[in-house]
Parts: C-alpha cells; sequence; structure tokens
C-alpha cells in the first residue's frame, strides 16, 4: 500500500521502518525543516526494546545509550536513599529485555538510519499536513501550502497537539495538571563533586520530585523537576525558563540538583496537561497514533515506548490483508486498555512523591523501603504488566 504519516517524531519514524519492513511505500512528512537535537532525555523500558529489536533498530539505538545500574527513590533534600533495586541485570532475567537511558535526537537519528537503509527518499521534511479528505478510493494529505498527497492510508503522528486528531475528533480541551516541569541535559564533566547516580533515579520532596538519570554512555546529566504550580504556562517542551525560578523551586535540595540548574546551558520549563481518553483513534482511513491519540503524563516514562508499541501493532494488523477500515479498528482494540491503563496509573502517580508532612511521606515510602531493603521482586513485580509484554509475540 501506499501509506502517508504525519509527523517524523518517535512513533512517526517507528511506524515507517515497521511499514517499510512489511513491504508497503511509506512517505513521512515531517513539518520542520530539519530534524535538530531537541528535547531530552527518554526512558525506553524492555517493552519497547523488544520492538525496536524486531525491527533491526536495537544495535543502532543501545548504541549511545546508557544502561542503568539501578532503579532509585530518594528524599530530595537529604539525598538519602529509600530503595534502591538492581535493573541492568534484572531487566534481562526479569523481562527478557534491556532497559536503557536514552537522547531523544540519538532515537530519532538512529530511527532514520534504520529507515534511510531502506528507502533513502521516505522522510521528507519542510512539510506540514494541515487537513485531510478520504473517499472510497483512498485519502489526500493537504500541506499547508495547498500541495495533496493522496494514498490508500493516513497515519496522524503529529504529537500532542496532533492537527489530524482535531479534524477527526474536533478540539480538545486539555487540563491543567496544576504541575509544570523543568527539564535540563548538562555535561557530567561540568558536575565537579556532585554528579547524579548511575541510576534511574526520583527524588521525593514536598510538593515537587524530581528525575535524575545519565544519558550518552553516561557523559550527560538527564533532570527532570516537576513543581506543583497554581498559573498554567506553554504547554511545550522547547519553552525557555529561568535558571532563577528553577532554583527557587529547589532550594534547599541536595547539592546535586542544585549543581544540575546551576550548570544548565538550557532550562526548558513544560506546563503538564492532562486529557480525557479519545473516543476513537481512527476513522475510516485515518488513524492516530502515539501522542496524537493518548498524551501521557510522564509519570511512569512510558510516552514514547507506547509509540513504539503502536507503531508495530499498527504495521502488523495492516498486514492481516483484512480491509483498511476494520484493520485500523482491530489495531484501535488492541491498543487502546493497554495505553489507557498506562494513562491512568501515570495520572494516579502525579503527587505520589509529593508527599508533603512526615506522617504520609512514612505512610508511603516507608514499605516501599522495607521492599526495597528486603524484597526487591516486589519492586521488580509492579511493572511486570508493562515491562513483561511482548506486542510482537503472535496474537
Amino acid at each position: 500500500m501506499q501509506i502517508l504519516i504525519a509527523g517524523g517524531g518517535i512513533g512517526g519514524l517507528t511506524a515507517a521502518l515497521a511499514l517499510l519492513k512489511a513491504g508497503h511505500a511509506v512517505t513521512v512528512l515531517e513539518q520542520a525543516p530539519e530534524i535538530a537535537e531537541v528535547g531530552a532525555g527518554l526512558q525506553i523500558s524492555p517493552n519497547g526494546m523488544k520492538v525496536l529489536d524486531a525491527l533491526g533498530a536495537s544495535a543502532r539505538v543501545s548504541r549511545d545509550a546508557f544502561r542503568p545500574r539501578a532503579q532509585e527513590l530518594r528524599l530530595g533534600r537529604s539525598g538519602a536513599k529509600i530503595f534502591s533495586v538492581p535493573l541492568r541485570d534484572a531487566s534481562q532475567a526479569r523481562w527478557r529485555g534491556e532497559y536503557l537511558h536514552i537522547h531523544r535526537a540519538d532515537l530519532v537519528a538512529s530511527l532514520r538510519e534504520c529507515i534511510t537503509d531502506r528507502s533513502p527518499e521516505t522522510i521528507r521534511l519542510g512539510a506540514r499536513v494541515a487537513s485531510y479528505e478520504q473517499g472510497e478510493a483512498g485519502v489526500t494529505a493537504v500541506l499547508n501550502t495547498g500541495e495533496r498527497q493522496t494514498a490508500d492510508l493516513l497515519i496522524g503522528a503529529d504529537g500532542i497537539h496532533s492537527t489530524i486528531r482535531t479534524q477527526m475528533l474536533g478540539p480538545d480541551k486539555p487540563r491543567f495538571t496544576g504541575n509544570v516541569a523543568w527539564r535540563a541535559v548538562v555535561p557530567v564533566a561540568r558536575l565537579g563533586d556532585y554528579p547524579p547516580p548511575e541510576t534511574a533515579c526520583v527524588w521525593a520532596g514536598k510538593r515537587r520530585h524530581a528525575v535524575t538519570y545519565r544519558l550518552r554512555r553516561g557523559s550527560l546529566a538527564n533532570f527532570v523537576g516537576v513543581v506543583e504550580c497554581d498559573e498554567p504556562g506553554d504547554e511545550s517542551w522547547t519553552s525557555v525558563g529561568a535558571r532563577e525560578q528553577a532554583l527557587n523551586d529547589f532550594r534547599g535540595w541536595n547539592p546535586v540538583i542544585k549543581r544540575i540548574i546551576d550548570e544548565a546551558p538550557l532550562l526548558l520549563r513544560w506546563a503538564l496537561y492532562d486529557r480525557a481518553e479519545l473516543p476513537a483513534w481512527q476513522d475510516g482511513r485515518v488513524a492516530l497514533l502515539g501522542d496524537a491519540c493518548h498524551p501521557m503524563l510522564p509519570f511512569m516514562a512510558q510516552g514514547a515506548v507506547m509509540a513504539i508499541e503502536d507503531a508495530y501493532v499498527l504495521a502488523r494488523e495492516i498486514g492481516r490483508g483484512d480491509s483498511i477500515s476494520a484493520s485500523l479498528k482491530a489495531y484501535e482494540q488492541k491498543r487502546k486498555p493497554r495505553a489507557t491503563r498506562i494513562q491512568n496509573v501515570a495520572r494516579e502517580n502525579a503527587k505520589l512523591f509529593h508527599r508533603s508532612n512526615m506522617f504520609s511521606q512514612a505512610g508511603t515510602y516507608g514499605p516501599m523501603w522495607v521492599a526495597g531493603k528486603f524484597l526487591p521482586s516486589i519492586v521488580h513485580g509492579r511493572h511486570d504488566w508493562i515491562y513483561g509484554l511482548d506486542v510482537t509475540e503472535p496474537d
């Protein structure tokens, strides 16, 4: 089939790779004039790596990634460990896949390389899809320039502000969660005596928390700081914030956190909005994928991985030989329950690390300390239903 993909992010590129491998003709329409090094760190859990391995991309993706030693929870001010459970070895043993930290730009570059090896003309930059039209014979993507491209199928992988979703279902009504997220990437060499641990580490505090981990084989430190806030801001992960504000948000915190904020070349500030479950992910010859249909709060670190899983399942359903409409409905039926469940868990986790007094902290973190010290398998077991699933296995 001739397939158009609106959006050249992680979901769109993974879908392109999966569809090319299945023998389809694919064109990715990406609005950016060039693929720049934007974004920050991502966590790719074993369920995502299984897909990348099946698509022949795991070696490239792993090339510049970092393998965390453990999962940790610490107190934000003192740095005291609540728990630390092994991850690097446990990931392979328990979930049959690697757990990686990777810069978004490195993941996008790896996927692009895999695509261009198969089909150098697949990705078209500077092409923004403004609308679509469809009928019995096909679907047409109308670009903002007025250019029209017709194909058998259109995939909307155009992100959280999806134009395809808006046309399909109408404008959405995002709800401000009362949280903003700071993001930064800093060379570890600039952090002196205060580098972050070589772990996936959550730092918990009153009405805020932080996450640190390493990128690019350990040479970069990634920082995410989530703070409760009354005033909504821009829902954009490229909005720049003031260093003084970030320092004030984490005043009195562990020197590791302060040093990262001090040394960050750029601090991005992203207001976190939540959305209701969509009534549908598909319409005729058009389907949504990734953030376009299930944008997630970042409290499960599964946003990118869910898009990767979507891409594989969508390509497989298209290849079953059913009508396009039936294939897209089957894709939605198989993906929607899992993505919605993870959306809901991420929503519930929003304040898990924001306990405001010692009694609520003891009630929440005490059992975690016990489990981490004496029963680490319980900590791991909380993620079995996510990390253990392999969507590449025959269903």
